[in-house]
């Protein structure tokens, strides 16, 4: 079975920094394509970040370009979101997905063909 499993999120105040873990099992990020989204309550999920495992290349958005970096261990079989000067407006469920297929930017969950269940994150003032 494939899966994704998100770990990492917490509560943190304003200005610290996480590192979330998108752990794959059943398969291997080989010619994947990971996103990265978060879900805020009552809002629809943004998709903040993206990395091709094959080659490297790497998106953000505007609102989190500049504190988000995203990247891939290969041999750990994961892709990590490191979040640095937290800001409130980040607290959400962030969760990752991938698919095999040419992905366009900004991306969308729905264009991904499998996601974890997500990681909260919370930022205090």
């Amino acid at each position: 079975e494939m899966r994704l499993a998100e770990s990492g999120g917490g509560l943190v105040q304003a200005g610290g920094s996480l590192r979330l873990s998108c752990a794959a099992s059943g398969f291997r990020f080989g010619d994947h394509a990971v996103g990265w989204f978060r879900q805020a309550p009552g809002k629809e999920s943004e998709g903040v970040s993206a990395i091709s495992v094959r080659d490297g290349g790497t998106w953000y958005s505007d609102s989190v370009k500049g504190r988000f970096t995203i990247s891939s261990d290969t041999g750990k079989n994961t892709v990590y979101l490191q979040i640095d000067n937290l800001k409130p407006e980040d607290t959400a469920v962030y969760f990752c997905a991938a698919t095999t297929r040419r992905i366009q930017t900004p991306i969308f969950a729905d264009h991904f063909s499998f996601r974890g269940q997500g990681t909260q994150v919370t930022v205090s003032p």
